[in-house]
């Protein structure tokens, strides 16, 4: 069986005040939860709420890293850096990523790599836009992606943590039904079955775009569905948790 796992990206949100808030919330109501809660906050604030996760069961993630792991590479961070702090997953190929910042999955697969290399779980974010899906082609999109991202890591699968973000549904409001949602998840698993026969079925696969309190049962009774990378229900203590309930 695998445990369900709900990360909380918080993107680029936060004042010191608010999120000493947010993390003191979360971690007082999540010591019953039986799911693994992650939390990742601006590369800012990682520290301060690292420091409030001691002692809880919810664990710190980043919202990305670099592939280089030091040098003359300016505003960057690396993963051991990230490690160091007490960082144990990242999001790493993020859409946002992607389509505001121009990664490639070449850049992803150089930081899944780097992230491994400093005991990282990286949680691979793969997905098609509205276009792409219209077109037929979100299979195809989503198996590229991924593929590029693992390429190389046959012996680490089990090391990873897949998210499925359709682009369409990412803060829009708009949701893939759970159908929808368990075919491109039951989709992604045979996929990953060319990369490790024996670890594919060990893989958590996260489903994320507009998850909220109301859909979130609905989507994780879903057989392939093993949990949620949440974007703004996070930012509200009681979504939150009720997410993590609904994952449980």
């Amino acid at each position: 069986m695998r445990k369900s796992l709900v990360a909380g990206n918080w993107k680029l949100n936060g004042s010191v005040e608010s999120v000493q808030a947010l993390t003191s919330g979360v971690v007082s109501q999540a010591s019953e939860l039986d799911v693994d809660v992650v939390l990742c906050p601006v590369f800012i604030h990682l520290d301060r709420v690292s420091a409030a996760l001691v002692n809880s069961n919810v664990t710190l993630g980043a919202q990305n890293c670099s592939a280089e792991l030091e040098g003359a590479y300016t505003g960057e961070v690396s993963p051991g850096m990230l490690q160091e702090i007490g960082c144990r997953y990242v999001i790493l190929g993020h859409s946002e990523r992607r389509s505001l910042f121009s990664e490639t999955d070449q850049d992803v697969s150089a930081k899944v790599k780097a992230a491994l290399g400093a005991g990282l779980v990286p949680i691979i974010c793969v997905g098609e836009t509205l276009e792409e899906r219209e077109q037929s082609r979100a299979e195809e999109i989503v198996e590229a992606q991924l593929l590029a991202a693992l390429d190389g890591l046959s012996k680490d699968l089990g090391s990873v943590v897949v998210a499925y973000e359709p682009v369409w549904a990412i803060g829009t409001g708009l949701t893939a039904t759970p159908e929808q949602a368990q075919s491109m998840h039951a989709f992604i698993r045979a996929v990953l079955t060319k990369v490790s026969q024996d670890d594919s079925e060990k893989v958590r696969i996260l489903y994320g775009g507009s998850v909220k309190p109301e859909n979130a049962s609905d989507l994780f009774s879903q057989a392939d569905i093993d949990g949620g990378l949440i974007g703004g229900a996070s930012l509200k203590v009681d979504d939150f948790i009720a997410i993590c309930k609904a994952a449980g």
